[in-house]
């Protein structure tokens, strides 16, 4: 009985479904007088009411609707781009970047806490071992020239040897673990570099805290400097860029490598960088200006770029990592750029077996385009399209020092308070180099090697030095060259070059050019060299011996001398300078881009008849030309001479100079012409 009674009232629950529980089990229907009272404050529902109303908007602002969905999704798709581009996630181990590092930072130090605490070890080490005649002043710098390596290999070695000692059993000690650390990194070294500022006479700079105070402005505050209004800038924008470094050392390919990569950030663009070796001291800047560097050189780079609209190398030595991209992606090959800047026949053999395969050539001189076009119709190797020519520009950075129209410039620092700023700089560091007034310093800015003939011009300014020319140059007597390398048939050779030279007139000053510029009346000037760059990982330390042989064996020339470490912050030496000397051997430099630095701060150069420097250099307009070898040292030391002398002659070259880089090497000229290459190559993107 109980069991059928509670079945009506189940099944009524179902139905009805409004029946209101109570304490007592009763229930009160909806329908009855009492349920409505104790409800009557309720706000009546409007059921469909509302579905309806956005029914009807949706349709009748469907049009709005829709324009609102794409704005959002093309917003989230740039948001994911932008992130994707700009991410640094440290656990991320394909990207390198910035983050808010200090200013000191360096990203091989921060990632080997261990290794630069035990280097440092190993460099008292290495100290305490050094020759006892060594002069021992508590100011002296150390200054490494050179290592094989960025020391990745032995930290990796070191740690799979942690790793095999604690499956093997306990470690007894740090002893043994510092002394592997110190024998890897002694094995890095080259053996007996020089490394203390006594073993160079004086070492000067750099002077970066000196820039940012004199100019107020530093590289940090530096913002976006593309022009968005370009051409440049409407082709990069949002596309993605690959830039292949060989090297990152402070050399011109890197360097300029380094500022495309910014340009590109700067326009809109998506940039990944590879290094095919971390050779050189360009990582903190690369980190600074937020260049995405990619840990990996082959897998993980060969993705990348296949995912990129375009693919540039900026180096002949870029043809290893080029050929097994393409072996890896064969269809790659239409995408990528290279940039050669190199113009030695070593290069084109390594370069030549790819050399058909790219789609673009670019090369930064007529004479390098020529040269290379004579080589591979040699090798009869047929190119996909005709090279293009792109020559370097300085950077905004220098221009802006410099006193040229940059975008860098505002209302409150144009271009006339920077000359004034310049010129406040030139005088704070010849202060502090300790130079007179009526000094002529004389710079010469890149890695120390024969190629860049370093050994040559102390030769000739020794020349100059110990037994200068008379006014009518007319006569040598006895000119002293110490030199143990130097045999005495060498001595007379440069004795009949050097009265050759004044008597011809070859590659030297012309009558008529000597009668108008020629200053009388002019106190005596003293001539300084200015070297460097001490500390580049470019340098053949056996050469920089070379160097530090021939002035211990001239030590009154050696007191004329200075060097400077290796630096991104050269504009202060240029500033302080009165001519720039480049004096590239064989074919001579492929462009200099040096060169058009010195003459925007108006320099005259004396440079080399051979390369991209004949190119740039006027003789007798901007600056003096010299012949390649031994045979140019007596006219490398004749032009110092008339430089010397005539501080007018200086003036106007460098006058001349500037106007030329105004001209034709500002960035605006150089990415003008990069457009065309990015049409060419992406044009079937």
């Amino acid at each position: 009985m109980e069991e059928g009674n509670n079945i009506p009232e189940l099944k009524s629950l179902r139905i009805g479904g409004s029946f209101k529980s109570t304490l007592s089990g009763r229930t009160t229907p909806r329908s009855s007088p009492s349920f409505r009272k104790s409800h009557s404050g309720r706000t009546p529902r409007r059921e469909g009411r509302g579905s309806a109303s956005g029914v009807q908007w949706f349709r009748s602002n469907r049009l709005l609707f829709w324009l609102l969905l794409i704005t959002l999704w093309a917003y989230l798709g740039f948001f994911v781009q932008s992130r994707w581009a700009h991410d640094n996630d440290k656990d991320k181990d394909n990207f390198l970047v910035s983050g808010n590092k200090p200013k000191n930072w360096n990203s091989e130090t921060e990632g080997n806490p261990r290794r630069d605490l035990n280097a440092a070890e190993v460099s008292t080490a290495v100290k305490n071992g050094t020759d006892a005649n060594q002069v021992r002043d508590d100011k002296r710098i150390d200054v490494v020239l050179a290592k094989k390596d960025n020391g990745v290999s032995s930290h990796r070695k070191l740690n799979s040897k942690r790793k095999k000692t604690k499956k093997g059993g306990k470690v007894r000690g740090k002893q043994k673990t510092t002394a592997e650390v110190k024998s890897l990194e002694i094995e890095e070294e080259e053996p007996e570099i020089p490394r203390t500022n006594a073993s160079y006479g004086m070492l000067i700079g750099p002077f970066g805290s000196l820039e940012d105070r004199i100019l107020d402005w530093s590289p940090e505050k530096r913002s976006g400097t593309c022009d968005r209004k370009g051409d440049f800038a409407r082709l990069v924008w949002s596309r993605r860029f690959v830039l292949i470094f060989h090297e990152l050392s402070m050399t011109g390919a890197p360097l300029s490598m380094m500022e495309l990569a910014t340009e590109l950030l700067s326009c809109g663009a998506t940039v990944s960088a590879v290094a095919l070796s971390k050779k050189g001291g360009l990582m903190p800047e690369l980190a600074r200006r937020r260049i995405k560097m990619l840990d990996d050189k082959a897998d993980l780079s060969f993705k990348t770029a296949m995912k990129a609209d375009l693919v540039i190398a900026g180096s002949a030595v870029c043809a290893s990592w080029i050929d097994k991209y393409i072996d890896h992606f064969p269809a790659g090959a239409s995408q990528v750029a290279w940039w050669i800047m190199e113009n030695r026949r070593e290069y084109f053999d390594r370069a030549k077996v790819v050399l058909n395969r790219v789609k673009m050539l670019v090369f930064i001189s007529e004479s390098q385009t020529k040269q290379w076009l004579n080589w591979s119709e040699e090798e009869k190797i047929k190119l996909r399209s005709q090279p293009a020519l792109v020559p370097l520009s300085i950077n905004d950075e220098l221009a802006f020092v410099a006193g040229i129209a940059s975008t860098l410039n505002t209302p409150s620092s144009g271009t006339e308070k920077m000359m004034g700023k310049r010129q406040l700089l030139r005088d704070s560091v010849r202060q502090e180099i300790g130079l007179k007034d009526n000094d002529m310093l004389v710079i010469s800015l890149s890695s120390i090697n024969p190629g860049k003939g370093q050994l040559l011009l102390l030769e000739s300014a020794n020349l100059l030095t110990e037994k200068e020319p008379s006014q009518d140059n007319s006569k040598i007597k006895n000119p002293v060259d110490k030199g143990r390398n130097l045999s005495l048939a060498k001595k007379r050779r440069l004795r009949a070059l050097f009265r050759r030279s004044n008597a011809t007139g070859t590659f030297g000053i012309d009558a008529h050019s000597r009668k108008k510029l020629d200053d009388k009346g002019m106190p005596d000037q003293s001539l300084k060299i200015l070297i460097g760059s001490v500390g580049s990982k470019s340098n053949k330390v056996l050469y920089v011996k070379e160097l530090l042989r021939f002035l211990s064996e001239h030590s009154n020339f050696s007191k004329s001398v200075l060097w400077t470490p290796a630096t991104t912050r050269v504009a202060a030496l240029y500033a302080a300078a009165d001519v720039y000397v480049i004096n590239s051997q064989g074919l001579g430099e492929t462009f200099g881009r040096v060169t058009i630095e010195a003459m925007a701060f108006g320099l005259p150069v004396l440079g080399t008849d051979a390369g991209g420097t004949k190119e740039i250099v006027e003789h007798n307009v901007t600056g003096l030309l010299h012949s390649t070898g031994r045979p140019g040292a007596p006219l490398l030391a004749e032009n110092l001479r008339f430089l010397l002398k005539n501080p007018l002659a200086r003036k106007q070259m460098g006058m001349k100079g500037r106007e030329k880089v105004e001209g034709m090497y500002l960035k605006r000229h150089m990415y003008k012409k990069f457009v065309d290459v990015l049409v060419k190559c992406m044009k079937t993107k």
